[in-house]
């Protein structure tokens, strides 16, 4: 025999087990010593424990030992609660849907720029509607043209929109506002006649009438006409469309509000708990309703806890439906994910590209349907080609470059994601409960408990930002003092209007108005056979009535909802840009600043890291910081103070700063603070006096006396001082 090694022996060699047995596998226990030695003296159980905006505390490691009774057993892809996702292959066969939204004014710019999204690597027609086109409004009543998206009108406007998109290939996704059934009916007759199937219309043409009862306060209809016509879009589309879905259930009204994962998901389970209930009164079976639900959420800024969220509310939606007595297959719930807006920032933008990423990954690891990330600059204007491009291609790099089509679940059996996951459930249920105790998410919406909940995060979230806990770059860190803002390029609403006015007039000219008449007074008499109203609206759309004259035929004797508290949508920064532009504005009408003089004692080793600070600190509000390098005397710092407030170009005087900043050490702070602070207030008696760094208890009262107002450190509430500032300032 051959003492040569065949090729299968080396092969077994290079694949030999590796051993880990020559480490000793620490106790936790162990563990925390360590840790606790690397803290210094820091409290093991406040620097290493988290607690979320949901109420969750982050342990500082996850271990089999402690959380492997959370990981579900025998559980796998497309089956059961569907933890692990819907689809048993994942990704692998069909990937997410890339959904870019478009939002330009005219629908045939709309058409052009989604065509080419659908070249460039889209998948889904995303047309964003102007927010009179949801309202049911037009410029025939003065409304705005083109604010928020699309601008529409009429079946002639539809033809335009849908205009060469391959309906079988690629799916719609229009929001529609409190109901999809005129939209959907214009769409349905503009199908017909361009001689294709409304079987071809895929994706979603949605309403949700809480959703948008809840983000304006009120409706322009009834709750119960708006469920009325819910059930006439989901018994069209079943016969009509059975690929398209018409009821849409969306958690960003919560999320733009400032809500916690916990409200999001459990709100928007309560609402479509309601829709399930409506339509079912409508003697709609849970079958059809199950397979006209879409679900869209925003995907935050905590990467896990996004994950997780997705992996609960397949959980609970799954065990809702059987509650309801769906098949298994309907129990899957469908969910359209978008980057949050929440978390864009008109300042240091481009930012915004790397919350997308993270947000975008979250999504996709998480299980979504289809996914839509917003352009970076969301928050300043409507997208461009260029904003547009970059936000697709994150889309299509996760794709393709970072392979996220497969492993199917990559973070299942991950003792982190799966234990955040069952108790996100557990404390998404409980609200959701909370809720059906209150009658339902229309009753707990009129008492404005969602509303106070929401409100409260936000508050916690404003908070945090303010005392610097959360971290904004560019916003209330890190700011860019040389940042030239993105051009919003406004629209001119007079030149949109003068052409959506001619544009309508020229095509109401064609109408016959006998014709006219009779469709609408078919429409006023309406109908309640199941479906049957889409029919009717068709008929409207081709006689050429509009948006609003059929929503005006529908509504003879209907009355509007209740009003209700609304929750405005908000982004976590607004209160720092807003800051930071008052002193920009108040700097352009005057040329003056708040000026900040840095009185640096000492070489600057000593006083460099409060200075560096320091400045990080004013410039957040875009203040003049006045640096040097350092005063060897009290005397010698509070004359440059003195100096410092001079404009460009004069002359030197004892006018002095607004604000002084004594930066030093701790060390001292006791020999220096006291005759200097004395001699700033004795001399510049309008100066503000801070102190960089917090002082033990004994010393601030011995600070204050010799005439220190305020401190700024880590622990300081960065907004309410420089507001304050600004105030004095006379901004």
């Amino acid at each position: 025999m051959s003492d040569k090694k065949t090729s299968k022996d080396a092969e077994r060699d290079l694949l030999a087990p590796v051993s880990f047995d020559e480490f000793k596998k620490p106790t936790y226990e162990q563990w925390q010593a360590e840790v606790e030695k690397a803290l210094k003296g820091g409290d093991f159980h406040k620097k290493m424990f988290t607690k979320t905006y949901e109420g969750i505390t982050l342990q500082p490691i996850y271990t089999p030992a402690l959380h492997g009774e959370k990981i579900p057993k025998g559980v796998y892809p497309g089956a059961g609660e569907f933890l692990r996702g819907t689809k048993a292959s994942g990704y692998i066969k069909d990937s997410w849907g890339v959904s870019q939204y478009v939002d330009e004014s005219f629908p045939k710019d709309a058409n052009h720029a989604s065509l080419y999204e659908i070249v460039k690597g889209g998948t889904i027609h995303n047309i964003r509607l102007d927010e009179a086109t949801r309202h049911d409004q037009d410029v025939q009543v003065g409304a705005a043209v083109g604010i928020g998206g699309t601008s529409l009108s009429t079946m002639d406007d539809c033809s335009q929109l849908i205009e060469r998109f391959n309906l079988k290939e690629n799916p719609l996704y229009i929001e529609t506002g409190a109901s999809a059934a005129i939209l959907l009916g214009m769409l349905a007759a503009t199908v017909k006649g361009s001689k294709k199937q409304t079987s071809d219309l895929k994706g979603l043409v949605g309403a949700d009438p809480i959703g948008v009862w809840a983000k304006d306060g009120t409706l322009h209809m009834s709750l119960d006409t708006a469920f009325d016509e819910m059930a006439h879009t989901v018994v069209w589309a079943k016969e009509q469309a059975p690929e398209l879905k018409t009821v849409l259930v969306s958690g960003d009204v919560y999320a733009n509000g400032g809500a916690n994962d916990v409200q999001e998901v459990a709100y928007a389970l309560a609402t479509a708990v309601c829709y399930v209930r409506q339509l079912a009164q409508r003697n709609i079976d849970i079958h059809t309703i199950a397979n006209s639900m879409m679900f869209t959420f925003s995907l935050g800024a905590n990467f896990f806890m996004e994950i997780a969220k997705l992996r609960a509310l397949r959980v609970l939606w799954a065990r809702i439906m059987e509650a309801f007595g769906a098949d298994e297959s309907d129990r899957a719930v469908h969910v359209h994910g978008r980057t949050s807006a929440f978390t864009k920032t008109v300042y240091d933008p481009y930012v915004n590209l790397l919350r997308n990423t993270t947000q975008a990954f979250s999504g996709v690891v998480g299980g979504l349907n289809s996914l839509e990330v917003s352009p970076f600059d969301q928050p300043i204007r409507k997208s461009d080609e260029f904003s547009r491009r970059i936000a697709r291609n994150i889309q299509v790099m996760l794709q393709t470059e970072f392979e996220l089509r497969q492993p199917v679940d990559p973070v299942g059996g991950s003792w982190y994601v799966e234990t955040l996951a069952a108790e996100l459930c557990e404390k998404i249920w409980d609200e959701f409960q909370t809720i059906e105790s209150k009658g339902g998410i229309i009753a707990a919406l009129k008492e404005g408990y969602p509303q106070a909940q929401v409100k409260t995060i936000l508050n916690e979230r404003f908070k945090n930002l303010a005392f610097r806990k959360d971290v904004a770059v560019g916003n209330n860190m890190y700011a860019n003092m040389t940042e030239e803002l993105l051009d919003p390029k406004p629209e001119n609403q007079e030149t949109l209007r003068q052409k959506r006015v001619a544009h309508l007039e020229e095509y109401l000219a064609g109408a016959d108005q006998d014709a006219l008449v009779k469709a609408q007074a078919t429409l006023e008499a309406s109908t309640t056979e199941p479906g049957a109203l889409i029919g009717l609206i068709e008929l409207g759309a081709l006689h050429k009535m509009t948006i609003r004259q059929i929503r005006s035929a529908l509504e003879a004797g209907d009355i509007s909802s209740e009003t209700i508290e609304p929750i405005t949508a908000h982004r976590w920064t607004e209160q720092f840009e807003a800051l930071r532009m008052r002193t920009e504005n108040y700097k352009q009408r005057t040329k003056d600043n708040v000026k900040v003089f840095l009185a640096n004692m000492g070489p600057i080793p000593q006083h460099k890291p409060r200075a560096d600070f320091s400045t990080g600190f004013f410039e957040v509000a875009a203040f003049e910081v006045i640096k040097n390098d350092g005063h060897e005397t009290t005397a010698d710092a509070a004359k440059a103070a003195r100096e410092s407030g001079a404009r460009g170009g004069e002359k030197s005087g004892e006018s002095g700063a607004d604000v002084v900043v004594i930066c030093s050490t701790d060390d001292t702070y006791p020999e220096l603070v006291p005759p200097l602070a004395k001699e700033l207030k004795e001399t510049m008696p309008n100066v503000t006096v801070i102190l960089a760094g917090a002082p033990s208890k004994d010393l601030e009262p011995v600070y204050r006396e010799a005439g220190v107002d305020d401190f700024i450190s880590v622990r300081a509430n960065c907004y309410a001082i420089l507001n304050t500032l600004q105030d004095k300032k006379g901004m």
